[in-house]
């Protein structure tokens, strides 16, 4: 599938050129070249921030049809947390639950059933490797992605455990095949996601060689189904008691929600991307005492901000706290021995940033980046189809721009061919 697979897609039908995703991108993967949008793959950390500023919709995520549940005979649907969050007046999880299986599943099983044991298992890494502090969640993939092409340094303080949606898919799994008798391959797991990066951790996570999820589909996909679903499952005098999760796992829904689990008080957690950056930058000049923990999201307000979402995300979170309001602490107790939570390899340093193949070579790169910043106008107007002046700089001396990109410099080159030159200031 290849080292660095996107979710994100750009519909060149739809692009203008404009540059709105060039300067709001946070890695400066996107480009615009003949008035169309080209995403570098190696840059792009799926955050999504283009889809959600993107005026025409250009740009989107690439996820799984509902159609694709017809092709195994036993599917068990992973609502995330955040999935609760998108439901008006909901006091009860069971009704989405029986409402998953009238839509055509033939179980579920919680996400946020498998952050309880998560938590519980980095309670317990936490404390045994304190020469790690503060230690970084990694289950928002973004932030993984970014650590990995960005932040060489703190790789040591990532948290080296699975993802909750990929230990649900395993338990799943290994319940339905136990319930059913079927092999495998005929049973198929299926995510319901809020956001592009965990499409991409699903289909090319890092840490670990291969998901057990099959498929996975948008919560802004099947929100029109489910809700119609539920107004019929309200109706029913009893509901299946399908729900394994408590408070610590739903809170996982929302910023925050995953470090308060944690029974303490030394943590920071911070949502948006460019606060993230902001947090890891710091974290690299070691501006950080005495932090145990570090949770953060890439959208803002958490997964319930994720753009495969329908509600805003601050109204989200608050129908998140009401619902949790009268739940028990935790409802998932299994043994943390009897499952491979760990990573099974190391997530390592993609240099894709830099300007040459050695560190001598890039200092003479760097070194032209500089010269060419100079001659430009500073201005950061994205007329050339870069973000900044310094990043169109960068893509000269990679060799796939030209000084005339900048309007600026082209101006000045027809002047002179038309032996015109601009009057002093």
């Amino acid at each position: 599938m290849g080292k660095f697979y996107t979710a994100v897609r750009l519909d060149e039908s739809l692009c203008t050129g404009c540059i709105n995703c060039i300067k709001r991108c946070p890695t400066e993967a996107i480009r615009v070249r003949n008035q169309k949008a080209v995403i570098t793959k190696e840059f792009c950390i799926d955050c999504g921030e283009c889809i959600r500023i993107c005026p025409h919709h250009a740009k989107n995520a690439t996820y799984d049809s509902m159609d694709m549940i017809k092709k195994f005979e036993y599917t068990v649907a992973l609502p995330a947390p955040s999935l609760y969050a998108q439901m008006n007046n909901l006091d009860d999880i069971n009704i989405v639950l029986n409402a998953l299986k009238l839509m055509g599943f033939s179980d579920v099983f919680e996400v946020s059933g498998a952050a309880e044991i998560i938590s519980a298992a980095t309670r317990m890494y936490i404390e045994e490797h304190k020469e790690k502090w503060p230690v970084i969640s990694t289950a928002c993939p973004v932030v993984t992605r970014l650590i990995r092409v960005r932040f060489p340094n703190l790789l040591e303080h990532l948290l080296p455990l699975k993802a909750p949606v990929d230990i649900a898919a395993e338990l799943a799994r290994k319940v339905a095949m136990e319930k059913t008798g079927l092999p495998s391959e005929k049973i198929g797991i299926f995510f319901i996601s809020p956001c592009p990066a965990k499409v991409t951790a699903a289909k090319n996570p890092l840490g670990y060689e291969k998901s057990e999820v099959d498929g996975v589909l948008a919560i802004k996909d099947v929100y029109p189904r489910l809700i119609s679903c539920m107004k019929i499952v309200a109706e029913r005098d009893e509901l299946e008691d399908l729900a394994i999760s408590g408070k610590i796992g739903i809170s996982w829904g929302s910023s925050g929600g995953e470090a308060s689990g944690l029974l303490t008080d030394s943590y920071l957690a911070a949502d948006g991307i460019e606060n993230i950056i902001r947090v890891l930058e710091d974290m690299e000049d070691q501006k950080f005492t005495n932090l145990e923990f570090i949770e953060l999201n890439a959208c803002s307000g958490g997964c319930v901000g994720g753009v495969l979402t329908v509600e805003n995300p601050y109204v989200a979170k608050v129908k998140l706290k009401r619902l949790r309001k009268y739940m028990p602490v935790a409802r998932t107790h299994i043994p943390l021995e009897s499952i491979d939570l760990f990573w099974t390899q190391e997530v390592e340093y993609e240099p894709v940033f830099n300007l040459g193949v050695s560190l001598i070579e890039s200092i003479g790169k760097v070194a032209k980046v500089e010269e060419l910043c100079k001659k430009f106008p500073g201005l950061d107007c994205g007329s050339c189809g870069a973000p900044t002046c310094k990043a169109l700089a960068e893509d000269i001396v990679r060799g796939v721009a030209e000084e005339n990109y900048c309007i600026h410099i082209f101006r000045e080159y027809v002047n002179k061919l038309s032996g015109k030159f601009p009057k002093d200031s």
